[in-house]
This record gives C-alpha cells, sequence and structure tokens, in this order.
C-alpha cells in the first residue's frame, strides 16, 4: 500500500477531501521524522512505537579490497508494532 493509497482509503472512509486528508498524513509523518532526528520516541497506543535504536561500534569488512573499517556508533529508526496490532497481523484479522 502506497500513501496515495492510504489518503484515498482515509477520504473514501471520513468523507473529507484528498487534499486535507494528503496534507495531514504528510505532517504527521513529517512530525514523526522530526521527533525521531531529536532522539525522541513517538508512541501510538493501540498501534505501535517509532522509536530510535542505538548501534553499537563495529568493526566491518571490505572483502573485494581486504580492507576493514569501523562503522561508528549511531542511531537508526524502527518501528514496534504494539501486541494487539501484531495479533492482528498473525490471525490476519480485517477491521472495517
Amino acid at each position: 500500500m502506497t500513501k496515495a493509497d492510504i489518503v484515498n482509503e482515509i477520504a473514501k472512509s471520513t468523507g473529507i477531501e484528498k487534499v486535507n486528508v494528503q496534507k495531514t498524513v504528510e505532517t504527521f509523518m513529517e512530525v514523526v521524522k522530526n521527533s525521531l532526528s531529536s532522539n525522541k520516541n513517538v508512541y501510538l497506543r493501540g498501534f505501535g512505537s517509532f522509536i530510535v535504536k542505538k548501534r553499537a561500534k563495529k568493526t566491518a569488512r571490505n572483502i573485494s579490497k581486504n580492507t576493514t573499517l569501523v562503522i561508528p556508533e549511531h542511531n537508526i529508526p524502527a518501528f514496534k508494532p504494539a501486541k494487539v496490532f501484531s495479533n492482528r497481523v498473525k490471525t490476519n484479522v480485517k477491521v472495517k
């Protein structure tokens, strides 16, 4: 499902114009990105959490050049689904 599909589904189910729905969805995504880049997690009860995970420093190898390099400690964005969400996906239950 693409962002356009999500906008279409929300507009169809709520009756709100697609332009307004698209602006809302894009604003939501921007808020999540800004929060994670500020090292703040986003918690959505019943859906899941957008979290910042810290990756430890590690040594990697470039096999073709036979060299090693050090990848420094860094943060990555991650999503952790809520139990309700995970259970729904596991059982393939659809809600209308």
